[in-house]
């Protein structure tokens, strides 16, 4: 089994939630129709611009709390590294 680390935006350069999950695809569903927590429900942060895959759950928590307690600049850094574009990787899972 997998686990994942993720950030959401509601845009590029937007607000910005980061998570962690063991399937990446229904939760990211799950924010899109506004079914994730509230704050991403609030925000309308809706976007996959980021994810990482762990082995262990415990690795995949540790990671998320990690980055949330990163500057944003290092955060946006992160996601541009692999989605300068910001595109929504919600429709690359599942390929």
């Amino acid at each position: 089994m997998a686990f994942y680390v993720y950030l959401l935006a509601s845009q590029k350069n937007g607000t910005l939630y980061c998570g962690h999950t063991d399937d990446i695809a229904r939760r990211a569903w799950q924010h899109r129709e506004g079914q994730g927590a509230a704050f991403t429900r609030r925000n309308r942060v809706t976007r996959l611009v980021w994810y990482e895959v762990h082995d262990t759950r415990d690795g995949a928590k540790t990671r998320e709390y990690q980055i949330k307690k990163w500057k944003r600049a290092w955060k946006i850094r992160l996601i541009e590294g692999v989605n300068p574009d910001w595109k929504d990787l919600f429709f690359t899972l599942n390929q």
